[in-house]
Parts: C-alpha cells; structure tokens; sequence
C-alpha cells in the first residue's frame, strides 16, 4: 500500500523500518496510551520477523512518512465479514496536534472502503479525548463503552471506547 497527500507518505513498513518502529514500540511515553507505560521490550529482529508475516488481506504495518520524514505509524487488520480494524500512533510529538492523524485516516479508511470494506472498526483508551474527537469527526460513532475491561502493564485499570465507520459516514479530510 502506498497512499499519498501533500507532504503526507503511508506505506507498508519494511524490515528497514524495524530500528525506527523498536524506538517507538519501546519508549514507555509513546506506548503509554496503549497500555504499555514501559514500552514494549521488543526487538528490531522480533519486528523484522513479524512484518514479514504482513500481507494485504490479514493485517498490515505501515509507516507514516510527512515531509519524507518517519512520524508515525499505522495498521489495519482485516475482520471476517468484510469489516478492517485499524490504529495510528503519531510518534513524534512535534507533529502531534497538528491535523495529520485526520488526513492519514481519512487516506487510510478511503483506501479500505474502495477495497470493498464494509465497515471499519476501531478502540481507544476512554481517557485519549483526543483521539474520540478525530475519529468522531471523521464519522465514526461509538458503539460500546467499556469500563474497566484491561489492565496496563502497572496493573492499573483501563476503559476502552468501541467505534464503527461506514461509508456513508465518512467525512474525508483529503476531498
């Protein structure tokens, strides 16, 4: 997959990009939101090993690029039924707040929607407002809060935030 918009690059990761992914999957402040406040303690050869099980209709790791420059990255994971789960982590703070996770979901979800996708899921901790205010101006609608459903690497309780798009809900911040 490679999706393209003014400055902005998403394509597959590659086993070049397993460095820059080890950087980000094992810092604690970048992973805290996910669950992981101590990173993920994983190996650029754990990533290698697993981008190579990636393929287009199971589940795909994507780098995303702004200004040919690694910020990010995204995913997809294909359900049964036609139905894509996605999620996007921009990694760099100095490229946080600034309107890109909207316009690289809406490059994402316009591609998964032409591929014939029927509805696009995703969830996010309860606490992330930030990110139910992106995915609820793309279109997508909560279907389920639920509380107190995992625990983080501390132990700590968390609640998750269900969300479902369909095609005539999508707002694309590329058009």
């Amino acid at each position: 997959m490679e999706l393209r918009f003014e400055k902005i690059l998403i394509r597959n990761a590659v086993p070049s990009d397993a460095s820059q992914l080890a950087l980000w999957w094992n810092d604690g402040a970048v992973m805290a939101h996910a669950g992981f406040p101590m990173g993920l303690g994983i190996s650029e050869e754990e990533i290698i090993a697993s981008l190579k099980t990636d393929t287009d209709d199971t589940r795909r790791r994507l780098m995303l690029l702004y200004d040919a420059r690694p910020i990010g990255e995204m995913s997809y994971r294909m359900l049964e039924g036609g139905d894509a789960e996605i999620g996007i982590k921009i990694c760099e703070k100095a490229y946080q707040g600034k309107g890109l996770g909207r316009v690289a979901l809406s490059l994402l979800i316009r591609a998964l929607f032409q591929r014939g996708c029927g509805r696009i899921v995703l969830d996010t901790n309860l606490n992330n407002k930030r990110a139910q205010h992106v995915y609820e101006k793309l279109g997508f609608e909560k279907t389920a809060v639920r509380l107190d459903c995992w625990r983080d690497q501390l132990g700590r309780l968390q609640s998750a935030v269900d969300y479902a798009l369909t095609p005539e809900k999508f707002v694309d911040f590329t058009a």
